[in-house]
C-alpha cells in the first residue's frame, strides 16, 4: 500500500516568479489566515531559521505568527517581505 504524503507548498516554491505567482494569487483569495500561510511558506521555502535570525526573532514565533492560527503585527509581514526581496504594492482593482 502506498503512502500519500502530505502536500507542502514550500517544496514547490523555487523562483522569484513562483514566489510572486503563489502571493498573488493568495492575496486574490482575500482571506488573510491563507495569505498569512502563504507568506510561511515562502518563508520556510528560503530558510526559517535564517529568516527569523535576521529579523531577530525566534524561529518557533515567526512560524506561528505566519500559521493560520497566527496574528503578526502589519510591521511583521512587511519585515517578512522585504527580507524575501519583496514589497507591498496597490494598485486600482479591474472594474467589474
Amino acid at each position: 500500500m502506498e503512502t500519500v504524503k502530505d502536500f507542502d507548498a514550500a517544496e514547490y516554491i523555487e523562483t522569484r516568479e513562483d514566489i510572486i505567482a503563489y502571493l498573488d494569487a493568495a492575496l486574490a483569495e482575500h482571506d488573510t489566515k491563507f495569505l498569512l500561510k502563504a507568506i510561511g511558506n515562502v518563508a520556510r521555502s528560503k530558510g526559517m531559521a535564517q529568516l527569523a535570525r535576521e529579523l531577530n526573532l525566534s524561529r518557533e514565533g515567526l512560524y506561528d505568527s505566519l500559521s493560520p492560527k497566527g496574528n503578526p503585527s502589519f510591521t511583521t509581514v512587511v519585515k517578512v517581505l522585504d527580507n524575501l526581496g519583496f514589497r507591498l504594492s496597490v494598485k486600482q482593482k479591474a472594474s467589474a
